[in-house]
């Protein structure tokens, strides 16, 4: 398969991208922490929840359509925010947000991303979500919401379980560095992939754009990568949700829980949504699948906050499992980034057609017609007390 068009799944897009983007920056978006048990848990009990099937419904009139924190969506997903996006194809965040907006769906700025808020802002129709990494320089903190309120941004995602970063083997292996480094083996592997070379050296940017021009890291682009590494804050706490609270004045989303408890903290702290997230599997190994916390916290907060999930999401049955147990919506990571590796803005609109198809035919073979029909009764042995080892019982 070397076609866009015969790309019948995300898989098939993985393939593609793997082909043409050289090998540190695929297995950076590939890669979990440690022993990579988290990131595995969280396909192996996705696919453990059983769908019920339903026949002789009348089915014949769909819709996808649903509302995140008061915008109206075509589908219930919602491209979430991944580091370095520019460096699996030119102008990534920009493409990536074209095609989020062409489906009708949000697309989140990652803090970390090649192209600049503003970059992002002066090409696109419509304003985006912003991800924010809480940092120990907080003069940045605070320039960084200002400038995702000047750019209109109105949905501020706020990523909570990174105050120092886990090691993911494969970076060190590759010695990941933006731009690349110049060793023998990072200079063959790009000579090997052309396209991608010529593409990422006539792209707006080739290191973070956000952080351009702070604290004179314009001149050095390897200094960026180095105070960023210094600015993971360990005193992280609550109290910076709610000076974010008074800070932002749009929607507040805290991304990267896990406990019941601290879905509880979370809503006190101001939050309008939150997202059930293990980072991809990237920080904590050993920390619970997503959709294994997800019930017992929709439960619990889903009165007072949006929930929304985040975790091992590669087709439209994985957001049907995910609404099923107490989701609103689903933000998706890898399998738009695949799209993107393999064909730019056209892979990642191709992304978003797989899951939309997907879920649409999922629907309709469960029974359902419209997303708020979608509840634990689409789940074969539903039950609450979801065990990821047996599936829903």
């Amino acid at each position: 398969m070397t076609r866009l068009d015969e790309a019948a799944c995300i898989e098939d897009l993985r393939a593609l991208a793997r082909r043409r983007v050289p090998r540190p920056f695929f297995e950076f978006l590939e890669a979990g922490s440690y022993a990579q048990r988290t990131l595995r848990a969280n396909r192996a009990d996705l696919e453990a929840v059983p769908l019920r099937q339903r026949v002789m419904v009348d089915v014949s009139e769909r819709d996808t359509a649903t509302t995140v924190l008061g915008e109206a969506i075509a589908l219930p997903l919602v491209l979430g925010p991944v580091g370095l996006t520019g460096m699996m194809h030119r102008d990534g965040e920009i493409l990536a947000c074209r095609a989020a907006q062409a489906a009708g769906i949000p697309y989140t700025l990652c803090t970390p991303s090649i192209c600049s808020i503003e970059d992002v802002a002066g090409a696109v129709a419509r304003p985006f979500w912003f991800q924010l990494y809480v940092m120990k320089d907080r003069g940045f903190v605070r320039s960084l919401v200002e400038r995702a309120a000047a750019a209109r941004c109105p949905v501020l995602v706020l990523t909570a379980d990174l105050p120092l970063m886990a090691q993911r083997h494969a970076d060190v292996r590759n010695r990941l560095s933006v731009p690349p480094s110049l060793g023998l083996r990072n200079v063959l592997e790009m000579a090997r992939k052309p396209a991608w070379t010529l593409g990422i050296l006539a792209g707006k940017r080739r290191t973070m754009g956000n952080f351009a021009g702070h604290a004179g890291l314009t001149a050095d682009v390897r200094s960026v990568a180095q105070w960023v590494g210094t600015q993971f804050d360990q005193s992280l706490s609550w109290n910076d949700v709610e000076w974010l609270r008074g800070l932002w004045h749009g929607k507040l989303v805290v991304k990267g829980i896990l406990d019941v408890e601290d879905a509880r903290r979370a809503a006190d702290a101001g939050a309008d949504a939150i997202v059930v997230s293990n980072h991809g599997g990237r920080q904590l190994d050993g920390a619970p699948s997503s959709i294994s916390a997800l019930p017992a916290i929709a439960d619990t907060v889903g009165s007072r906050v949006e929930v929304l999930f985040d975790g091992g999401i590669r087709s439209g049955q994985d957001v049907l499992r995910a609404l099923a147990l107490g989701a609103r919506a689903c933000l998706v990571g890898r399998a738009y980034v695949y799209g993107l590796g393999a064909a730019g803005e056209a892979g990642v609109a191709r992304a978003i057609d797989i899951i939309r198809r997907e879920l649409d035919v999922s629907m309709a073979l469960t029974g359902v017609r419209r997303i708020d029909e979608i509840t634990g009764h689409v789940l074969a042995r539903y039950d609450r007390r979801f065990n990821p080892e047996e599936g829903p019982t």
